[in-house]
């Protein structure tokens, strides 16, 4: 028969929340690993740099919550995302990451991400966003809400996406048209599309929203 205090060990043990730290910095995983093992709540079960290991790690140690960056070496975030959500539909992300676009933020809980902090974060803040998803609730600090709010209503095609990356990749309008099989002067129509959407008036100008809204990355 167990004793009052082993019971009650018990019971501090089964509060401690399992979370895993996804990082490409080792420096930066160090800092938010060192950061939860000042709170006796939170015990680091597992951490990695990549996408790849992100999903494969996560499949093994099925933390509680998963701290997690957007920008990964072999992938985007959100594409983890989804990939444990389909592991586990009730996995619970914690999106830590320097990307401040309306986009990544949109694109981050459509997929399933139940908080997103943006890196500088006070470690008050950490603490509150992972209280809040572990009680299952959405966690957006003040900065990231305004800016979802503000998010722009209007929406490239598919298409639009696809001239609008090739443009952030430097091609020019022949070198579009060739690698998405269209005519050129499609690709100007496109390309007319895209800058009134963004509310641009020139090329640079759609590189520099795509940037930093989230809509493409470097």
């Amino acid at each position: 028969m167990e004793s009052v205090f082993e019971m009650h060990c018990a019971a501090l043990q089964s509060d401690i929340a399992d979370v895993l730290v996804v990082d490409d910095h080792p420096v930066i995983r160090a800092g938010l690993i060192a950061i939860l093992q000042t709170n006796p709540c939170y015990r680091v079960c597992g951490e990695c740099g990549t996408a790849r290991e992100a999903v494969d790690l996560f499949r093994r140690v099925r933390p509680k919550i998963t701290l997690l960056d957007l920008k990964l070496p072999d992938g985007y975030g959100v594409e983890v995302i989804r990939a444990i959500r389909q592991i586990d539909p009730k996995a619970r992300i914690l999106v830590i990451t320097t990307y401040e676009g309306d986009e990544d933020i949109h694109q981050s809980l459509q997929a399933g991400a139940m908080g997103y902090l943006v890196k500088g974060v006070s470690h008050e803040v950490i603490f509150r966003a992972l209280r809040k998803i572990q009680q299952g609730c959405v966690f957006l600090p003040e900065p990231v809400s305004c800016t979802l709010q503000n998010r722009s209503n209007e929406r490239l095609t598919e298409r639009e996406r696809q001239v609008l990356s090739l443009i952030v990749a430097g091609k020019s309008n022949r070198e579009i048209g060739k690698t998405l099989n269209i005519k050129e002067v499609s690709v100007k129509s496109h390309i007319t599309e895209i800058l009134s959407r963004l509310q641009v008036s020139d090329r640079t100008q759609a590189v520099v929203v795509a940037l930093k809204r989230g809509l493409e990355h470097l």
